[in-house]
């Protein structure tokens, strides 16, 4: 008791962590009562329990776990720092708790996770439960499934994140456990709930039995929106008020606050993106410009397949868009046109808004394509017009439609007007302005009176769709000259139109408007939001305004505000009309005075016009009494303002009844519902008293009033003509005064500044300096609004004036405009005009978009311009540059179509002259100002190329760049910078200087921002990067930067970011992070303005960016996309980077060429020697490291100076991999040219080759490897030999690159190291790949230990460095290596030893641990190979150069008087493969290895294989070689090179890696299909489908199951094995040389390869299918038909037994077997029937007739009767002669099938009398004695059945059977029970037996057709002992047996010599008697590599054969046996003799 009174006085915190398991129940207890009591969550108390939550859920005692979760729980809901322990604490509980089997503690566990999840830790969650899902054990997996589902139900999927968990569901689907089924499923039918259809495209490829149940699930849910059940902390206000909403029976909000919810997830962005742009056809480009229209069909077609995914990966589509076009414009094939429109089409799709940026180029051309007539052709152009407007804009695309609009066709104009109208289905009033309405209404009202009818139509539909989608009053003020009845058509046309988003015309929430605003399709909205998002990107005006909008004008004023009318589109009336308010039409003055004496006392209206002026000022202030109090729904303001305005009106002389009026004017504007119609019958009147000394004031604050109410733009623009057209210049400087006032009351948005600045420029030059002030004043306010661009307008003003306008704008710089405080009117009337307006004004406001007609400069950019910019020549590139700045100069404004400029612009970014970069810089800031937001659509292709001259070295460069982007920035936003991958891709490059100057640019501008594109997590990565930059400048940027990174994207991101680093830097960074936490910004407030226009005009955007761009107007419906993004690998191949900002079309490469006339490489007398002597003498650094550093860099630059031409030099270190990729090509074509200066340059070329090692780009690494090759071959021609110092700077990073994931650049690198053997000696190669051994790549060091085999195969010992015993001891180390490949390569090197060497190796390995050597002894053993005298290669240092190059056909026949010496240089070149180098020297038996470990099926086949060799003693054609063999010293004369060299390569056909196999399947294919040499592979039939189908078995059990393995691979493959077997088989000779077992394998392999699913699922599966059926038809008709015939037979047999095999496997087996019976006919002569005869008696006695009926399918007896009665047909009688090899003929059930047939045969055939006589006694005998018949056989059964006669009874079943040979006792068997059945004829069996003397075989060992016994026999003895049916052993008899059937087979009791494998014992009992599986030929055959057939001959035949036959046949079972054996092999040897 002691103990326990320990524990008890312990604290709690203690108690929960002690070892006793009550003190840790206690200790939670009282954990769980502490916490319960804790009231306050910010408690010290939570503290202390922090570390210990964990332990609580993963304590390991049940009991006390169980209420460790009950004390979690409640910590985690009570305590504020839970938090922190979410993920410590749901990882345990997923793999602690989920596994429990208590169910109290899963739930547990899931409401923790629940919980969690509700105090905000959503994400973190939802990562482990993720994680949990990949868990082994199915528990877990449920558990995690079902917490997320449940999660999702009570939280929604705005908190749970869908697209995580979609990517998992189709493995769940596969899962083998059905509970985890089920939950997918569960969890699939809840994720439907919430977003519906988006669910289907990721789920299409699960099982269809199961898609289809969940679509039944699906259709089961209700239709409405869900609801979340359960909030975030955050959010539990909103559920408080959802549930007081609910109570009350109301669901206002909470149906508005679904509304976001379903489309927040698309189906697009749950697809993979898929790369397409590598996967295009090589020669694409070309074949698209081939003249025969075919070729560029074939082009067309297979860009076609690649865009027909729904998901295309961003990249640079500007070359293949560009060919499309070509296509689409000039193409005379229509066909063609089609095709090229459908792929434009699918591009559109795939890409969505990353097609925008080539939207402006196709559009015209598809647009005036539409003149084609056929439909095919209209239908597609119309697709790919429509898929490409969903990714653009009508405003971007606007000018191109316009200008279609005019053409003469009228088939264009129709099609042009019907694209219209589909746009503008798409569009919704606020995306749909005034200001691109109005150009698109003119275009169309021409076309509404053109002649064609059909041009007509299409043009009121136009105008019909646009008056649905933003209502009457946007469009009436454009169709004022239409005559009525056209009018009528539009609006009829208007009432038929469906709107994409469904919504009637002017009423729609415009949040949802947005929301849907262009779907993917015209038929769904479902992708609306992302669309959205681009389609307004560029206009953020109207979006931003959207609340503000007004309703779409109702009629009565007094209506209250339908939410954001869409009706709102109208015009800024600048005419003055009044069309925009039908609410009031002018009234005459009679209703106006009836109106108001309504209203007012009458004695105020009778006193207004009163002579007397206090008469008129009592009646002032009666009036101003009664309007005051007057209801605002009661008030006539125009009949009021009307009475004012009565004279004497606004010629009132007295001011105080003046100001009275005044004033009375401002509280109608306020009070009532003020219309534009009052507005003009008092604007005049009020701006003649502006400039009244004492009524201005009033003056002011009554169009103060009335703008507030009618909106600003269209009072200030009434009130500035009015002011301007008359004299008076005090009116006009107050007027402008009132303006600048009231812009920065109202703000900026809406406001026409063309019109402002004609009349600012007219107040400019007023002569009344007053007036010049007050222009300058509002020019001042102005320019806070619309920034520096503003100041081109006035640049020809006078310089004095100019001068004072710069300094009013100096002043103004820096600030920022004031947030509006007017314009929001407390009634609904102002959002008309201004959110009718957004556009114009946002573009004009927020860059003085459209101030001044912009001018198309596309024109004067001609090709002629843009080649002078490419020339060589600098100075001509300087002018082309002078000319384009003056271009942009003299235009000021300029259209967004440029041209080709922007790609010429950027080649000169990179010029080597940096004043032309310095201009180019500048070229481009004067176009951001010129084009204003346009510009956006060039940041990609010229803005991210200006970041990347940030890392310029000169300063000054720099300093441009910089200038540069940040005009740029201020005009587009950062937005358009931040999004996607390029600003990653920049900082990513380890340029310090461009890395410090950008991240100082992000630290300057993002902390402007309110929100930012999620693409800024790509550069975190690169930003922890720069944290431990080398460079101090660096780190500190990247330092300052941290902060605002972490203000955006939040600590919880970033540090989750820190997961891929380095511990150690992870560490550091989180430091860095935990600093930069406490200094983090707060993000900038959204504009104060609670007001309609959240921007106050988007000019704020660009001069405060802290306002930044659209995103933030829409960031709750942006927010929950970008996730999609950030999957994205952050790794994407730089490929598709860098194309993105190589836009440039080839063209410019040629410019840039200075001068590329000759030799790259100059030749330096002694400038080797120098570079060697300096890097010696520590002059230079040694090139040595691990990471290239800088300094390395530029001293290989500068040494290559002197000896490499300045251009080359520029495109080796250039910054963009493709200009690596040039330079290889450029060396590549000089290497044959310039090879002296290749030598003397060597040593820098490769030092430049292993940087591009470092490179990720696999095109570079690829190239590079390429040229090596080339090089190396080269030097080997020259006798080079490599240097030391070449050697040792070059090789380790080669070596590197051995390990890459990659094979074919693995196998690239194999044979640059066996071609370096040519140029540096093997011995000194060795050290190197022995430390590429020691890497912690395994793939490296597994490869590096293979090519040391290689190497000690090809050299001998003398290679191992530093002596034989140290290397392999190294390697023998490497034996014990946790990877499986790395063993195993260490124990084939030293097999490849062992082989070399014998058994010395053993010494020179040293001590191995027992396990480690085991397995060497094992698989030495295996290798089944004695050591040989010596290497093939005879030891020689200096390498071979001699005959590197032969062909195949010389190799081939090259005799054994050829020396050996140069054989394995030929085998490398055979075939002209010098890939082939090292797959040709692998010996077979390493990948036999490699086999057996994947799937130990030789093992289990090892008594097969002694069988085997049995069969190869008879057959006279395979003898096989000795095993055990005398050493020779003829070796090398007994060998003809060829058939070991083909031998050779077969061995590498069955290699474990993909590559070796194609290369020499590709070898022996080139030598099949030459018939002068097909007859070398003679003798090697067998060997080579041995290896074959070993291959096709390990494709099936090991490759197909790697997940990591290409599948193209495979299929690869697979096409080449079928191609080599088709082209074998159709050689009939060599096809005939197979044997049985061996068909009988291969048979196997294919029927099993034609029923494998997993290929049929791939791409080209169904191909490779069809192959192998059209290959079994050319086995079967070509194999010699007796040896495929009894493979066949023997197969169906092994089939039947097998019970794992698939009844389909059987039935395709039959369906061969009925092939060979349909060609008998045409092969009887030529079979042995003898043997099948034998087969099918052998097959029989498995399968006695009753067995087979017994099978499923009726098919197997069915083919066994159809080939015999065939079989008998043919050879009629004579057949039963054929009986020969079956012993006991008359106890075989086939001698009496046989019979019987023949007899049925007879009966057909005999004469007629015969018949007749036969009949006629058989009648009298069936009258006679049918009766006696009967009751003799029931007598005789009832024998049977009795106990005590039962022998009897059988005796005289056997007499009358055998009397009446065709009596018939089926009736009486039928009845009995199958037991009966095959007692009665085993019985008969017996007694047969017996009479015919064969009686030595105990009863009991009769075959019981139910003892179905399959057995594999024991390794021992091919006999199986297995006891029979009594459980005797079997008598020395059966050996008799079979030794007589041997004796049979050799030709000593028969004269038939067949290769028949031996009968394992047929009559001991039921075992399968197998046929010899060629597996088992392998150590016989496959063993000997270099040995040819006629081996034999010369061998010493004793020692093979005894110990062949010697293991085969040792049996325990009697010593007699032994003599037998022996006796028999006595026969053998003499027979062979």
């Amino acid at each position: 008791m002691g103990d326990d009174s320990e524990w008890l006085k312990l604290p709690v915190d203690q108690k929960c962590e002690h070892k006793l398991w009550k003190a840790r129940l206690s200790g939670y207890e009282e954990a769980l009562k502490i916490f319960q009591k804790i009231k306050d969550e910010k408690s010290p108390e939570w503290s202390k329990f922090l570390g210990l939550i964990k332990k609580f859920v993963t304590d390991s005692n049940a009991v006390v776990q169980l209420k460790g979760l009950e004390a979690s729980l409640v910590y985690v809901e009570n305590a504020h720092v839970a938090g922190r322990t979410t993920g410590e604490v749901v990882s345990g509980v997923v793999s602690k708790v989920f596994n429990q089997p208590k169910a109290k503690a899963k739930e547990l566990g899931m409401e923790i996770c629940l919980m969690y999840i509700e105090i905000e830790k959503g994400e973190a969650v939802q990562e482990e439960l993720l994680k949990g899902l990949d868990s082994k054990n199915p528990k877990i997996t449920v558990a995690c499934t079902e917490t997320l589902r449940k999660a999702l139900s009570e939280f929604g999927s705005k908190i749970i994140l869908l697209k995580p968990i979609i990517k998992v569901l189709p493995k769940l689907f596969e899962s083998r456990e059905k509970a985890v089924r089920d939950e997918a499923k569960l969890i699939a039918v809840e994720i439907y709930r919430w977003i519906r259809d988006a669910l289907r495209p990721p789920l299409q490829n699960i099982n269809s039995v199961q898609l289809k149940e969940l679509e039944e699930e699906w259709v089961k849910l209700p239709t409405g929106a869900p609801k979340p059940s359960r909030f975030l902390r955050s959010q539990q206000e909103l559920e408080a008020k959802l549930e007081q909403q609910q109570s009350a029976g109301g669901d206002a909000d909470g149906g508005g606050d679904d509304g976001d919810e379903v489309p927040q997830i698309d189906a697009y962005e749950l697809l993979e993106a898929v790369e397409i742009l590598s996967k295009l056809p090589k020669d694409f480009y070309d074949k698209i410009e081939a003249k025969k229209w075919q070729e560029r069909k074939e082009a067309l077609e297979a860009v076609e397949v690649l865009v027909k995914n729904p998901k295309l990966e961003a990249g640079d589509y500007a070359d293949l868009v560009k060919a499309l076009k070509k296509v689409v414009g000039k193409d005379t094939n229509v066909m063609l046109v089609a095709l090229a429109a459908k792929c434009l089409t699918g591009l559109a799709v795939g890409l969505r808004k990353k097609f925008g940026q080539y939207a402006g180029h196709v559009v015209p051309t598809i647009l005036e394509k539409f003149k084609e007539k056929k439909p095919q052709v209209v239908q597609a152009l119309q697709e790919a017009i429509d898929a490409i407007f969903l990714t653009t804009t009508l405003q971007n695309i606007s000018e191109d439609i316009l200008a279609v609009m005019d053409n003469k066709n009228p088939t264009i104009k129709q099609q042009t007007s019907l694209f219209i109208a589909r746009s503008f289905r798409h569009c919704t009033a606020s995306t749909l302005p005034k200001s691109l309405l109005k150009p698109f209404c003119a275009a169309l009202l021409k076309h509404i009176t053109d002649s064609a009818p059909e041009v007509r139509d299409a043009a009121f539909e136009a105008l019909g769709t646009a008056l649905k989608v933003v209502g009457e009053k946007a469009v009436n003020p454009f169709l004022a000259d239409v005559d009525k009845l056209k009018l009528d058509k539009i609006k009829e046309c208007s009432e038929k139109v469906e709107l994409i988003h469904g919504k009637k015309a002017g009423l729609a929430s415009d949040k949802k408007e947005f929301k849907s605003a262009p779907g993917r399709t015209a038929a769904s909205g479902a992708a609306g939001d992302k669309e959205t998002k681009d389609s307004s990107a560029p206009k953020p005006g109207p979006l931003k305004k959207a609340p503000a909008t007004k309703a779409g004008g109702p009629p009565k004023k007094g209506k209250p505000a339908v939410p954001g009318g869409t009706g709102s589109t109208g015009t800024k009336n600048k005419k003055g009309l009044d069309t925009k308010e039908i609410v009031e039409p002018e009234l005459s003055i009679e209703i106006c005075e009836e109106k108001a004496s309504a209203v007012l006392p009458s004695n105020c209206i009778q006193l207004l016009d009163s002579s007397n002026w206090k008469e008129r000022l009592a009646s002032m202030e009666e009036f101003q009494k009664a309007v005051e109090l007057m209801d605002r729904t009661e008030m006539p303001c125009q009949a009021l303002v009307r009475m004012l305005a009565k004279k004497p009106g606004w010629k009132e002389t007295n001011f105080q009844v003046m100001q009275m009026k005044l004033h009375i004017v401002a509280v109608i504007a306020q009070k009532g519902n003020f219309s534009k119609t009052s507005a003009q019958i008092v604007l005049d009147g009020l701006v003649d008293k502006i400039g009244d000394v004492k009524c201005g004031n009033n003056a002011k604050e009554a169009m103060t009033a009335m703008a507030e109410a009618c909106m600003l733009p269209w009072t200030a623009e009434q009130v500035m003509s009015m002011a301007f057209s008359q004299k008076n210049p005090k009116n006009q400087s107050e007027t402008l005064n009132w303006l600048s006032n009231a812009i920065k009351e109202f703000g900026f948005s809406g406001l026409n500044v063309k019109a402002f600045i004609s009349n600012v420029k007219t107040a400019l030059a007023a002569t009344n300096p007053a007036v010049r002030t007050s222009a300058i004043t509002l020019l001042g306010v102005m320019y806070l609004y619309v920034g520096p661009s503003l100041r081109m307008f006035f640049e020809d003003e006078k310089p004095a004036l100019l001068s004072q306008i710069d300094a009013e704008f100096e002043k103004m710089q820096g600030q920022s405009p004031p947030a509006p405080t007017r314009g929001i009117s407390k009634h609904t009337v102002i959002g008309t005009d201004e959110g009718e307006d957004g556009d114009e004004p946002d573009e004009g406001g927020s860059d003085v978009v459209d101030l001044l007609p912009r001018t198309e400069i596309s024109d004067k950019i001609t090709s002629e311009l843009v080649s002078k910019i490419g020339d060589k020549n600098w100075k001509i590139r300087k002018e082309g540059l002078d000319e384009v700045a003056g271009i942009i100069n003299e235009a000021k404004f300029i259209q967004p179509n440029i041209g080709e400029l922007p790609a010429a612009l950027k080649g000169r970014l990179n010029d080597s002259n940096k004043i032309l970069v310095q201009q180019t810089l500048n070229i481009l800031q004067q176009l951001a100002v010129a084009m204003g937001p346009n510009i956006k659509q060039h940041v990609k292709n010229l803005g991210i190329p200006v970041i990347t001259v940030l890392g310029d070295s000169k300063n000054n460069v720099r300093a441009a760049a910089l200038a540069t982007v940040n005009a740029w920035a201020e005009q587009t936003g950062m937005k358009e910078w931040l999004e996607g991958e390029d600003l990653a891709e920049e900082l990513k490059k380890e340029n310090p200087f461009l890395r410090q100057e950008l991240l100082g640019w992000l630290a300057e501008k993002l902390p402007t921002l309110r929100s930012t594109p999620s693409d800024l997590i790509l550069c975190v990565p690169h930003l922890y990067s720069c944290l431990e930059d080398r460079n101090g400048d660096v780190r500190k940027k990247a330092q300052d930067a941290l902060p605002f990174f972490m203000m955006h994207l939040g600590y919880e991101k970033m540090a989750k970011a820190t997961g891929k680093l380095k511990p150690t830097s992870k560490d550091q960074v989180l430091a860095m992070l935990e600093k930069a936490k406490a200094n983090m910004p707060a993000k900038p407030a959204a504009p104060v303005k609670a007001t309609s226009k959240p921007l106050g005009g988007s000019a704020t955007a660009r001069v405060q960016p802290a306002s930044v761009p659209v995103e933030d107007s829409v960031s709750s419906t942006v927010e929950p996309k970008p996730d999609g993004k950030k999957t994205k690998a952050l790794g994407v191949s730089s490929k598709a980077k860098s194309a993105q900002g190589k836009k440039m079309p080839s063209k410019t490469s040629l410019k840039e060429d200075e001068d590329k006339s000759g030799p790259i490489f100059i030749v330096v007398p002694n400038g080797k020697e120098q570079r060697m002597k300096d890097e010696k003498g520590l002059k230079v650094l040694k090139w040595n490291f691990t990471n290239p550093r800088d300094e390395y860099i530029e001293q290989l630059k500068t040494q290559m100076s002197s000896c490499v031409a300045k251009w080359l030099q520029d495109e080796m270190f250039h910054s963009d991999f493709q200009h690596h990729n040039k330079a290889l090509a450029v060396m590549v074509d000089h290497l044959e040219s310039e090879k002296e200066g290749v030598i003397g340059c060597l040593d820098l070329i490769l030092k430049w080759l292993t940087l591009r090692f470092f490179d990720t780009n696999t095109s570079v690494l690829m190239k590079a490897l390429e040229y090596l090759k080339l090089l190396f071959t080269l030097l080997s021609e020259e006798e080079y030999h490599l240097t030391e110092n070449e050697a040792s700077s070059f090789i380790p990073y080669l070596i590197l690159k051995v390990g890459e994931p990659k094979d074919v650049i693995r196998k690239d690198v194999r044979a640059i190291l066996n071609r370096m053997c040519l140029v540096y000696p093997a011995s000194k190669m060795f050290p190197f790949i022995m430390e590429g051994t020691k890497s912690k790549n395994s793939k490296q060091r597994a490869e590096c230990l293979e090519e040391l085999g290689c190497l000690v195969e090809s050299y001998g010992m003398n290679v191992c460095q530093p002596t034989p015993g140290k290397a392999l001891k190294e390697i023998a180390i490497l034996i014990g290596d946790r990877d499986n490949a790395v063993r195993n390569a260490a124990l084939n090197t030293i097999v490849t030893v062992y082989n070399v060497h014998g058994d010395q190796v053993f010494k020179l390995i040293g001590n191995l641990s027992e396990k480690d050597m085991s397995m060497l002894e094992e698989r030495i053993k295996r290798s089944a190979k004695r050591p040989s005298v010596a290497p093939i290669k005879q030891v020689e240092e200096k390498p071979q150069r001699t005959q590197s190059i032969s062909s195949s056909a010389n190799m081939l026949r090259k005799g054994p008087s050829e020396d050996m010496s140069s054989k394995l240089n030929h085998a490398r070149s055979m075939s002209g493969h010098p890939e082939a180098a090292q797959m040709v020297r692998r010996e077979f038996q390493l990948d036999l290895d490699e086999i057996e470990n994947d799937n130990g099926t030789v093992r289990c086949e090892m008594p097969e294989l002694v069988q085997h060799k049995l069969d190869d003693i008879f057959e006279p054609v395979l003898i096989p070689e000795p095993k055990i063999r005398a050493v020779s010293p003829h070796f090398d004369d007994m060998h003809s090179n060829t058939a070991s060299t083909i031998n050779f390569i077969i061995s590498q056909v069955a290699s474990g890696d993909i590559n070796t196999s194609i290369q020499a399947l590709t070898q022996i294919d080139e030598v099949l299909r030459q018939e002068d040499k097909a007859e070398a592979m003679s003798g090697h039939i067998d060997q080579f489908l041995i290896a074959t189908f070993m291959q096709l078995r390990l494709i099936y059990n090991t490759h197909m199951a790697d997940e990591k393995l290409e599948k193209d691979e495979i299929i690869k493959l697979y096409s080449c094995i079928i191609g080599n077997m088709i082209s074998l088989f159709q050689i009939e000779s060599l096809a005939r040389e197979a044997s049985t077992g061996v068909l009988k394998d291969l048979m196997h392999g294919l029927i099993t390869l034609m029923l494998d699913s997993r290929i049929e699922d791939l791409e080209e599966g169904q191909q490779v299918i069809r192959s192998v059926n059209l290959l079994v038809v050319k086995v079967l008709e070509k194999s010699d038909q007796t040896n495929i015939l009894s493979a066949l037979l023997v197969l169906l047999q092994d089939s039947l037994l097998a019970t794992a095999s698939s009844p389909k496997f059987s039935e395709l087996v039959m369906k061969c077997l009925w092939r060979m019976v349909r060609l008998l006919p045409d092969t009887i002569n030529s079979i042995n029937l003898d043997r099948i005869l034998l087969d099918i008696h052998v097959f029989m006695k498995v399968f006695p007739k009753e067995k087979l009926k017994q099978c499923k399918s009726e098919f197997p007896i069915r083919t066994l009767k159809t080939l015999l009665h065939t079989l008998c047909k043919l050879k009629g009688p004579k057949i039963l002669d054929h009986l020969t090899m079956i012993d006991n003929k008359n106890e075989s059930e086939l001698e009496a099938h046989l019979c019987r047939m023949m007899k049925h045969s007879m009966d057909q055939t005999g004469s007629k009398s015969d018949k007749e006589t036969e009949k006629g006694a058989s009648r009298i005998d069936e009258k006679s004695s049918k009766a006696k018949v009967n009751d003799f056989l029931a007598e005789i059964f009832k024998k049977i059945g009795s106990k005590e006669n039962t022998k009897e009874g059988l005796a005289e079943l056997y007499e009358y059977k055998k009397k009446y040979s065709d009596a018939d006792i089926e009736p009486f068997l039928k009845n009995s029970s199958q037991f009966f059945q095959s007692y009665v004829e085993r019985g008969l069996r017996v007694i047969e037996m017996e009479r015919e003397g064969k009686g030595r075989i105990p009863t009991s060992t009769g075959i019981s057709p139910q003892m179905e016994v399959t057995c594999v026999p024991t390794p021992t003895s091919t006999v199986p002992s297995l006891g029979n049916t009594n459980g005797e052993d079997v008598g020395p008899s059966v050996y008799l047996e079979r030794l007589k059937i041997l004796r049979q087979r050799c030709g000593l009791d028969n004269t038939k010599q067949d290769d028949r494998p031996p009968l394992t014992s047929l009559l001991s009992k039921p075992a399968v008697p197998t046929v010899a599986s060629s597996t088992d030929m392998l150590h016989s055959k496959l063993s000997q590599l270099r040995e040819s057939r006629e081996q034999h001959q010369h061998s010493d035949l004793d020692s093979n054969q005894t110990h062949s036959s010697g293991t085969m046949t040792t049996s325990s079972s009697s010593t007699a046996n032994i003599d037998d054996l022996k006796k028999r092999l006595e026969r053998i040897k003499s027979s062979r003799k």
